[in-house]
C-alpha cells in the first residue's frame, strides 16, 4: 500500500510511532522510486523543519535520507543530493553527515554527480576527504579529479589536508550505517585488564609547565566535542624538562607532573602506560573526533580527519598552520605513549583517552587526557 506525500505530511504529528511511514519509504525505494523519497523529505522539511518539537519529522526524515544515501545506485545518490541541496534542508552539518553516508554506501562512480551538479562546495570538500580516508585516489578518479586538482578550493578549511592517505592514517575506523541506525568501533576506553605498574627508580629531570590556553585548545581539537556536546572533560598540558628525558622514563615522569587525570595513580592505584606507534594515537584521535562521545555524533570523517591532525600537530610541538607533511615528519621523530588509569577522574565507561607525546629532543612532553560518560 502506498500513500500520498500530502497525506503523510498532514498526519505525521499525530502518529504514535512512525514504522508505517518508514514502511512506505522502504516500499517506494524497493520499487525504484527514489524521487518519491526526495520529494517527501523536501515536503517534510518545508512543513516541520523549523520545529524541533516534532520528533516524528526527525525520525522519518533521517530514515529516508539514510535509505537514499546508503542504498547503492546512482539514482539513489542523485536524489539524496537533491534532497540535501534543497533550500528547505541545506546546511553545513547536514553536508558532513550525508557525505559520510554516501561514502559508506555507494560506488565511487555513483558519486561523481556531486562534482557535476549543484552540490555545495562544503559537500564536495567533505566527500573528497571521506573518499581519501577510504583509500580512493581522488586526483586520478574520473569525474572527481578536475575539481580536486583545481586551486579554487584551497581556501577551504579542508583544503590544507593532503588528498592522499598517509601511513599514519592507515587504520581509520568508520561507522556502519543502516536505515535504522549506525554503529562504530571505539579504539579507546578502560582496559579490560590493567595490572598495577611497577614504578622503577628512574631519574626524572626537573620540569616546568608551559601550558597556554591556545596550546591546550589546539591539543584538544579532536576531543573538544566530548566536552562541548556531551558530558566529557579534558586535560591538555605541556611540560619542558631541564634535561632530555629517557623515553623509558615517561611512565615515571607522568606521575610527577601533578596531572588531575592521574591524581592518586601509582603503586596502589592501577595505571598502564604503553609505548606505541603514532598511527595508534591518530586512530584514537580520529575516532574521538569523527564519531563523538556519549551523547553526540562527532564531526564525521572529513572534519574528524582535520581535527585529528590538528591535535597531532599540537602534541608534536608543531607551529600553528604547519603543513601536514611537516607535521607527519615531526610526529614520526617523536615518542608516543598511551596511558590508562583507574582514577576518579576517568569515567571508566567506554570513552577514556590518555596520550603522552615526547617531542624530538626529548625535553618537551605533551599530555592529553579525555573522558566522557552517558
Amino acid at each position: 500500500m502506498t500513500e500520498s506525500i500530502e497525506k503523510i505530511v498532514a498526519e505525521l504529528p499525530s502518529l504514535k510511532n512512525v514504522t508505517g511511514a518508514w514502511a512506505v519509504t522502504d516500499e517506494r525505494l524497493a520499487r525504484g522510486d527514489a524521487v518519491f523519497l526526495a520529494d517527501l523529505g523536501i515536503a517534510l522539511a518545508r512543513t516541520y523543519g523549523s520545529s524541533r518539537q516534532v520528533w516524528q519529522y526527525r525520525s522519518v526524515f533521517d530514515h529516508l535520507l539514510r535509505l537514499l544515501a546508503t542504498t547503492p545506485g546512482r539514482d539513489n545518490a542523485v536524489q539524496a543530493l537533491r534532497l540535501v541541496g534543497s533550500a528547505e534542508v541545506a546546511g553545513r552539518k547536514l553536508d558532513r553527515y550525508v557525505t559520510s553516508l554516501l561514502a559508506s554506501g555507494h560506488e565511487v562512480a555513483d558519486l561523481t554527480a556531486v562534482f557535476t551538479g549543484q552540490a555545495s562546495e562544503e559537500l564536495r570538500a567533505c566527500l573528497v576527504h571521506e573518499l581519501v580516508l577510504r583509500g580512493v585516489v581522488v586526483e586520478e578518479t574520473p569525474g572527481i579529479a578536475r575539481w580536486v586538482t583545481s586551486p579554487h578550493w584551497s581556501h577551504h578549511p579542508l583544503g590544507r589536508l593532503p588528498v592522499r592517505l598517509s601511513d599514519v592514517e592507515s587504520r581509520a575506523d568508520f561507522p556502519n550505517y543502516g536505515a535504522h541506525g549506525s554503529s562504530h568501533s571505539m579504539p579507546y576506553g578502560p582496559l579490560e585488564s590493567r595490572a598495577p605498574m611497577v614504578i622503577a627508580d628512574a631519574r626524572v629531570p626537573s620540569v616546568e609547565e608551559t601550558t597556554t590556553q591556545a596550546a591546550a585548545g589546539a591539543m584538544a581539537k579532536a576531543v573538544a566535542n566530548w566536552a562541548e556536546e556531551s558530558n566529557g572533560r579534558i586535560e591538555a598540558r605541556l611540560f619542558v624538562f631541564a634535561e632530555p628525558l629517557d623515553a623509558g622514563s615517561v611512565p615515571e615522569a607522568l606521575l610527577t607532573l601533578g596531572l588531575e587525570c592521574l591524581r592518586g595513580a601509582g603503586k596502589k592505584t592501577e595505571l598502564s602506560v604503553t609505548a606505541c606507534a603514532p598511527a595508534q594515537v591518530w586512530r584514537v584521535l580520529f575516532a574521538a573526533a569523527s564519531s563523538g562521545g556519549a551523547y553526540n555524533s562527532g564531526s564525521y570523517g572529513a572534519y574528524g580527519r582535520l581535527a585529528a591532525w590538528q591535535s597531532m600537530a599540537a602534541l608534536a610541538g608543531c607551529p600553528e598552520g604547519a603543513a601536514v607533511s611537516e607535521v607527519e615528519a615531526r610526529v614520526r621523530d617523536g615518542t608516543w605513549h598511551v596511558f590508562d588509569a583507574d582514577t576518579e577522574w576517568f569515567e571508566q565507561v567506554a570513552w577514556d583517552i590518555g596520550v603522552a607525546a615526547l617531542a624530538p629532543g626529548r625535553r618537551d612532553l605533551a599530555v592529553l587526557a579525555a573522558t566522557d560518560t552517558d
